[in-house]
Order: C-alpha cells, then structure tokens, then sequence
C-alpha cells in the first residue's frame, strides 16, 4: 500500500520560500527543543518523520484525491449479475455450462429475488465505501492537526493513541480497496428448477460493473431544428449495446409543445434529433437500455442544449430536396 507521491510541491517551497522564514522555523524547533531533554527531542523528531512519511504516502493527499474519483466514477457505473459456471473437470463438454442455457434452467421469480439481493448489496457496499473513504478524510485532517501543535509533549504522551490510528487507519485503506471491486452474491435459495434426470449445473453469480454512458459535449451540437448527439463508454464492450435516448424541450408555452418529449430506442452511439423547435432548450440523457440482468443503475448523463434561432419573420423560403421526416418516438415512460 506504500505508494510513491511526488508534487507535493516541497521543491517549490524551497525555490519561493525565503531564507528568513527558513531560520525563523529552525529557531522555533530549537526553541521548542529546549522543552526537552537531548533523548526526548531525539525521539520526539523521529515519530514527527514518521509520521509525515505516513501521510506523504499512504495517506497522501494525491492518493485520496484519486479514490474519491474513482468512487464518483463507481457511483455512476451500471451493476449487473453475471451468471458464471463454477470450474469443471477437465474435458467435461457440458453444454448446460454455458450461461445462455443456465437462463433457461434458472426459476424467473427465483432469479429475481437474487437481483434484488444484488441491488442491496450493491448500494450497501457503495454506502460503505463512501463511509471509509470520509474515515480516511477525517483521519488525515487529525494527524494534520497533530504535527502543527507547537508543544512537542502532548505528542509524545500520546504517541501510543497515534500508533493506533494509524494502524487503524491503514485497516480502513485495506478494506476500502478490497471493497472496490464487486463481489460474489450470496446465493440463499436454490436457482435451478428440477429438470428431472438432466445433471443439474453448479453456477455461481457475480456482480459485475459496467462503465457510465457519457455524452460527447464537444461534439453533441444543436442547430436551427435539429441536433446532433453523440456519447462514449470510456471501456468499449467486446459486444454492441443498445441505448436508450431521451429528450423533452424544457418549458413548453402550449400543449402541443408538450408533446415535444419521448424516448428513443438507439443500437449506435450517435442519432440525430429532427423537427425540433427553433431557439428553445432542450435536455436529452442517454442510459443503457434495460436488461434482464440489471439490477442497479443509479445515474444517467443529461445535457441540455438550445437550438439556434429561427429565419426572420416572413414567406418561408424555399426549400429544395425531401423534407425531413417527423420525428415518431415511443410515448415517455
């Protein structure tokens, strides 16, 4: 768990800080020196170095700023149950081993018990990766308070009560980064229906995640009666998925503007939106379409555009070529 920090910015403070502040702290550590006897002081600044060693690399301000991006990114993944076939003898061609054909062996209303058992595993370990990673916060910010005490003998009376902070705060870090990936769900109940004389499959079900669905806002652009969307899975799968669009204009003036919403089934990464009113915002979020094995999706991406305005007021020009056709979306759910 020792990581190596750099930029810190401890070169800097060497290169801008200037040498008058530089005596002026080595006179207050000679100073508080005198407050102690030649082996106290000697002790005194060894646990100080280790413990801004400690904090320089297994608790580092870099490495905390990392996991909480990684927990934002978790907080916006997809999670899904992943049906596994446990490991087989060797030259064993069971065809039941493969998960299309456990789905079929697999009771429905079993099935769905288990994923709701996946939901709340899932949002219980996300609970309690937030609650380690604000132990860790608040762990550092008390060490932090505890180097800059000017009086050096409150540090070393109460060296034994930091030895255990921070042994349990290496703990903490251990099981926040055990906990990061999903694990295995508990299976309570029995999946597989009797199938007779058929050799049942042993499975094993997993949670397993998927990365958020974002938009491209530098290429997802609006025109005058249309716009052009585009979005990204940062780790492409080795299958195509299938995506669920949806837009709505923001503030309709009529009824019939209303109407101006749906849902859009799209097996790409890109539509174009037509037939869309000029100089009006609109927002449109994108999401994975629904799955059997989906169990908890608890973020999707929205971007809100504005079209560009319309002609002048006037005969309406000519156009030339076939007009686009109207936009037939499924009713919002």
């Amino acid at each position: 768990m020792n990581s190596q920090v750099t930029g810190l910015g401890l070169d800097k403070m060497k290169l801008d800080s200037p040498q008058p502040f530089l005596e002026q702290e080595d006179a207050e550590e000679a100073e508080d020196g005198q407050l102690l006897e030649p082996e106290a002081w000697r002790t005194y600044m060894g646990r100080r170095a280790a413990l801004r060693e400690f904090l320089s690399s297994d608790l580092s301000p870099h490495l905390l700023r990392r996991h909480h991006a990684r927990m934002e990114l978790l907080r916006k993944c997809s999670y899904y149950i992943e049906v596994l076939p446990k490991h087989l003898a060797l030259g064993d061609q069971n065809p039941l081993a493969l998960p299309n054909t456990m789905f079929q062996l697999i009771d429905p209303w079993k099935f769905q018990r288990m994923k709701k058992v996946g939901t709340a595993q899932t949002q219980i370990q996300l609970l309690l990766l937030g609650d380690l990673l604000e132990q860790l916060d608040r762990g550092r910010a008390q060490l932090d308070a505890l180097l800059e005490s000017p009086d050096p003998r409150p540090f070393l009376a109460g060296w034994g009560l930091v030895e255990r902070r921070l042994a349990d705060l290496s703990a903490v870090m251990d099981s926040f980064l055990a906990m990061m990936v999903p694990g295995r769900l508990h299976i309570k109940h029995r999946l597989v229906s009797d199938v007779g004389a058929t050799k049942v499959p042993h499975i094993r079900l997993m949670l397993s995640t998927k990365m958020p669905v974002m938009f491209d806002r530098k290429e997802s652009v609006a025109h005058r009666d249309w716009a052009s969307l585009r979005w990204f899975v940062t780790v492409q799968p080795a299958t195509p998925e299938q995506f669920e669009l949806r837009f709505k204009l923001l503030d309709p003036r009529s009824q019939q503007e209303g109407a101006q919403r749906g849902v859009i089934p799209v097996a790409a990464c890109t539509f174009d939106i037509h037939n869309l009113l000029p100089n009006r915002c609109y927002r449109f979020t994108v999401k994975r379409a629904e799955s059997y094995t989906l169990v908890y999706e608890p973020w999707r991406d929205s971007l809100t555009l504005q079209t560009k305005p319309g002609p002048p007021e006037g005969p309406a020009p000519h156009r030339l070529g076939k007009p686009s056709p109207s936009l037939t979306a499924p009713p919002e759910r």
